[in-house]
């Protein structure tokens, strides 16, 4: 038997995977495997599986995920009953999770030795077994439990493994690499002394200088600090321009990002807890945000921009930086997912607590912000009889509160400048994440995020991710042919994904033949709440009615990309008229600006769901009218 948990978690007979579908059969394994031969008790595996609201039948509910187990593995694996809880006996099965474990402590030790070479092999074989995020198909229960000290050790890993390819003289082939990890940790000076090293190395004096500059700036403007004696030692061997030896090993890789570990931002523990709930000086701590994205790929410097845009020092931000980041896309373009994994990774830069709130839904059914304020005093503390009858009252609450905490305020999906004017922080020591398609009607000073379509490379590994490594690299050619029916955006993947996860058995070219039919495709694009058509719904019902009429135009023609000119054909008006029509589309985030044509005029591109979308329409019935809107965004 195989089992691999660094990842989406899998288990192996024979080289088959074996059907274990559900969260909840994932999350019984994982903690039985963690556990390696030690029993996991009823109240241990609860935890796990509920958090602090486990079910009445919460036994029976166990019992029920082991014996079917059980049932999977037959006489390969004896998992007992064992009080106060099981215990699994791998036996010699391979399990990736002890796998790693060795091949690290072999790496680490050729490394004391200084037998890089063998270092270099060991710790990179160690590092190739992570396929993502671990346990990432368990509860999110399990992961904010374990998955921190596993992140932690993984950046130990490719520290190390750098370290040993640096002593092999491997420095041209790191740098790329390196840059890439310090501009998603850029307060990680041991990091940001390795890549100096290696720019040096490879006759860039000038540029490892540059590096240890803008590391200096960033730590003082963030935190108030000088770099460390690491950091300052790497710079003064560059600035004498002899040879030297790199830095030294440290266990943990020092300067992450705040309360983050490793490459994909784990929490480490929270604080203390009252009566009420975690406390920050005690006061309330506020804990609103939805659970953190599994299987999140993609986006990779959009959320570095985020995150690196509101994390650090507590003073006002420099020029240039601003208090509230707003993130834009065509909707299922992944605006929503990105917020909550910022926000995620930046919880524990935002002591007094998190608030959140989706501001998105059809006219008439959108939450009412008054409500959403209320909700939030409530949270930060407030009892309910000590709220102010007026709104006016509410809002002065709400902004007095906030004057000397340091909350993250996440407001998704939101359509209008009026639905947020009372729900932002106004102090210096709060921020804010918003997510919206028409970020032109938002008030104020802000950062602007644009999503767009994944590229290849990132929408095969959002496939891999939740299907499964092996599975889209067999049939790698389906897989990208997916990928642009589903015009690589991470909502439509993601549901292909997940689709393809829960049949195993079943083949990629089978799912790409059911969406090749253009009539189809809006209906197998769905699953569970994740619905393609509904958000495309969601993203017209904001729009006017003579830009519904133009969309609904723009799909008769010919070819999905075209110029003013063109569109002015079918929307029959004059070319600059056409031109204020696709601007405001192209706001909307429903059609894309692609470049300049050999006319030097814009040119523009309908999406092709967006065009099945609208050919769906009735000709005069707007899209707005119709109901069944889901989330959009995700």
């Amino acid at each position: 038997m195989e089992f691999r948990i660094l990842g989406p978690v899998e288990a192996r007979r024979d080289g088959a995977v074996l059907p274990l579908a559900g969260s909840k059969i994932h999350t019984v394994l994982t903690a039985l495997l963690l556990a390696r031969g030690r029993v996991v008790s009823d109240g241990r595996l609860s935890e796990f599986l509920w958090g602090w609201a486990p079910p009445t039948t919460m036994k029976a509910q166990i019992y029920t995920y082991v014996s079917r187990l059980r049932k999977q593995f037959a006489d390969d694996i004896e998992i007992a009953r064992c009080q106060p809880g099981y215990v699994l006996a791998a036996g010699d099965s391979w399990v990736d999770s002890v796998e790693y474990d060795r091949l690290d402590r072999l790496g680490r030790e050729a490394l004391e030795a200084r037998h890089f070479d063998k270092a270099s092999t060991l710790l990179a074989a160690a590092l190739e077994l992570w396929r993502g995020t671990p346990f990432a198909s368990t509860t999110e229960f399990l992961c904010e439990s374990e998955v921190p000290q596993w992140e932690e050790a993984w950046s130990t890993t490719l520290s190390c493994r750098i370290e040993a390819d640096l002593a092999l003289g491997r420095h041209h082939e790191l740098i790329a690499e390196l840059t890439r990890m310090v501009a998603v940790h850029p307060l990680d000076e041991r990091l940001r002394a390795q890549l100096m090293t290696a720019l040096y190395r490879a006759s860039r004096q000038g540029d490892a200088l540059s590096v240890y500059q803008q590391g200096r700036s960033m730590l003082r403007e963030e935190l108030g600090i000088d770099p460390g004696p690491v950091l300052r030692e790497v710079h003064r061997q560059v600035l004498d321009g002899g040879e030297f030896v790199p830095p030294g090993r440290t266990r943990a890789v020092p300067g992450a990002l705040p309360g983050t570990t490793g490459p994909y931002g784990g929490r480490t523990a929270s604080g203390p807890t009252g009566a009420h709930g975690p406390l920050s000086a005690g006061r309330p701590v506020p804990a609103m945000l939805p659970p953190d994205v599994t299987h999140f790929t993609g986006h990779a410097l959009p959320l570095a921009e985020v995150v690196y845009e509101l994390r650090g020092s507590t003073r006002p931000p420099h020029a240039g930086r601003r208090h509230r980041v707003v993130i834009t896309g065509m909707p299922g373009a992944g605006k929503s997912a990105l917020a909550v994994r910022a926000a995620h990774l930046l919880r524990d830069q935002f002591t007094d607590g998190q608030l959140y709130a989706d501001l998105g839904g059809t006219e008439g059914s959108r939450p009412d912000p008054q409500g959403v304020l209320r909700d939030f005093l409530r949270a930060l503390g407030t009892p309910a009889h000590a709220l102010p009858d007026s709104a006016e009252e509410c809002v002065q609450l709400y902004r007095r509160v906030l004057t000397d905490r340091r909350v993250l305020v996440v407001l998704d999906n939101v359509v209008d400048a009026a639905q947020v004017a009372t729900l932002l922080p106004t102090g210096t020591r709060s921020r804010s994440i918003l997510t919206s398609r028409a970020p032109s009607v938002l008030d104020g000073a802000y950062r602007l995020v644009r999503l767009h379509p994944l590229g290849t490379d990132e929408a095969l590994a959002l496939l891999a991710a939740v299907a499964g490594p092996e599975r889209i690299a067999a049939e790698a050619a389906a897989a990208a042919s997916l990928a642009e029916l589903c015009d690589h955006s991470p909502l439509a993947l993601r549901i292909c994904a997940l689709r393809l996860a829960d049949e195993p058995r079943a083949r990629v070219t089978a799912l790409l033949s059911r969406l090749l039919p253009v009539r189809r495709r809006l209906d197998e694009l769905r699953h569970g709440d994740l619905d393609v058509r509904a958000g495309l719904r969601s993203g017209c019902a904001a729009l006017p009615a003579s830009s519904v009429r133009t969309l609904l135009r723009l799909a008769t023609l010919p070819e999905n990309d075209f110029s003013a000119a063109a569109a002015a054909s079918v929307l029959r008006t004059g070319e600059r008229a056409a031109e204020g029509a696709l601007e405001a589309l192209a706001d909307a985030r429903l059609i894309d600006v692609t470049g300049v044509g050999s006319d030097q005029r814009l040119m523009y591109r309908l999406p092709t769901l967006v065009r099945l979308f609208a050919q769906e329409q009735p000709p005069k019935q707007s899209p707005v009218r119709e109901q069944g809107c889901a989330r959009p965004g995700r």
